[in-house]
């Protein structure tokens, strides 16, 4: 399954041969949905030029570490930061050496020193080169910190021998970059989400609802998802495609999705609440269009089920976690709401700013029994991803003490 789609990949080029490989490979990674910057070292540019490479990517080729205009704002801490995955391919004898050594004299070096996302190099080299010890002992050391190596195939080389060292193909690269989503803390779990905004109809036309615009609630169905697990997403009205490998059920009110949810949820292990579901709705909904005739009107408001409250008072409920959207005070109001509702987790985050509803990015304050921790401001696909490792965590925790944790109006952590 492709789980590159709508992933950021820092594509990084050395100066081997197998170069111009790169130029398909990039072509490869934008088919399968990723967006594509790419970084060439000095001796890359000999091979290839960053032209070419830009024309592929539709992004800026990056060189130089002492670039003014890029280094003004860091430019190899921002490209690292912005990396779902990082890339090497080709990967040189030298620069895997460097790499092993912590070298950052050019850019790719120092940006895979800054790099947190999960970093895969692809070697190229003669088959001499690849069997030396120095080599083999430097792809040791790159696996033991993490760093997934991808390849080499066994074929004809450059130098007219055969043997390994081929770089592979860029559908292999790109399957194998694909494969360092899937992280398997999920696998054989039930997982139930819900996402984006509920309306409460007025009249035929006119609804109560709110800005939500499902973007995290999706990304944290697609991260659970990559995270091995069987996702059911239940979505109020977005304009989003269903991630790869999840069940979506539309809904539109905050009873339409509760129905669902409270159907749904017998299966799941673990429910995951990021919509932003009205808390009221009209008393009676008007059966034809209402006219403008005076000055003022009112609207009769009542109560809508609480999906959360009611999930987590289940008798066999699954590891419950909230999302709780703030204007002020986020810590004590994200507190409150989860004891309140005896969840087991709450995600808060403060909205407006440029962060939130409608935007691209998001950071978030999470809070369980037993800690908390911050995740910093970064896009939804990268803090879903984060925080669906963290909920894994917290719920295998639970597993091995015999029970999944709850939390009352009496917790008083």
């Amino acid at each position: 399954m492709n789980y590159l789609n709508g992933k950021q990949i820092l594509l990084g080029v050395t100066g081997g041969i197998a170069a111009y490989k790169s130029a398909e490979l990039v072509r490869q990674l934008r088919q399968s949905g990723a967006e594509v910057r790419v970084v060439m070292t000095a001796a890359a540019c000999e091979f290839i030029t960053p032209l070419t490479l830009q024309a592929l990517s539709g992004n800026p080729v990056h060189v130089d570490l002492l670039d003014p205009d890029a280094e003004a704002a860091m430019g190899h801490i921002e490209l690292a930061r912005w990396a779902d995955a990082l890339l090497v391919a080709p990967a040189t004898a030298n620069f895997l050496a460097r790499l092993v050594a912590g070298r950052a004299e050019d850019l790719l070096a120092a940006v895979c020193l800054a790099c947190e996302a999960p970093v895969a190099v692809a070697p190229a080299m003669n088959r001499a080169m690849w069997t030396n010890t120095a080599t083999v002992e430097n792809i040791a050391t790159l696996q033991s910190r993490h760093i997934t190596v991808l390849g080499p195939a066994d074929g004809s080389q450059a130098c007219g021998e055969t043997g390994p060292g081929r770089m592979l193909e860029a559908v292999e690269l790109a399957d194998g970059l694909s494969a360092l989503f899937q992280t398997g803390v999920l696998a054989g779990r039930q997982v139930l989400v819900t996402a984006g905004p509920t309306r409460e109809a007025i009249d035929p036309v006119r609804f109560l609802s709110n800005h939500s615009s499902g973007r995290m609630g999706f990304a944290v169905a697609a991260a659970a998802a990559e995270a091995g697990a069987s996702v059911t997403l239940i979505s109020g009205p977005v304009s989003l495609d269903t991630p790869p490998g999840v069940h979506r059920i539309d809904v539109e009110s905050a009873t339409d999705m509760y129905a669902a949810v409270m159907q749904a949820v017998t299966t799941a292990d673990i429910f995951i609440g990021v919509a932003a579901v009205a808390d009221y709705r009209p008393v009676t909904v008007a059966k034809q269009k209402l006219k403008k005739q005076a000055a003022e009107v009112s609207l009769q408001l009542q109560r809508n089920p609480d999906i959360l409250a009611a999930v987590a008072a289940l008798p066999d409920a699954p590891y419950t976690v909230g999302f709780a959207a703030e204007t002020e005070s986020v810590e004590n109001n994200a507190q409150l709401k989860r004891q309140a509702k005896g969840i087991d987790m709450i995600a808060a985050n403060q909205v407006g700013n440029g962060l939130g509803f409608n935007s691209e990015e998001n950071a978030l304050q999470v809070f369980w029994g037993a800690g908390e921790q911050q995740l910093a401001v970064t896009a939804k696909q990268k803090l879903a991803r984060q925080l669906t490792e963290m909920i894994a965590t917290q719920f295998q925790q639970g597993l091995h003490q015999g029970k999944v944790l709850k939390f009352n109006a009496k917790d008083s952590t």
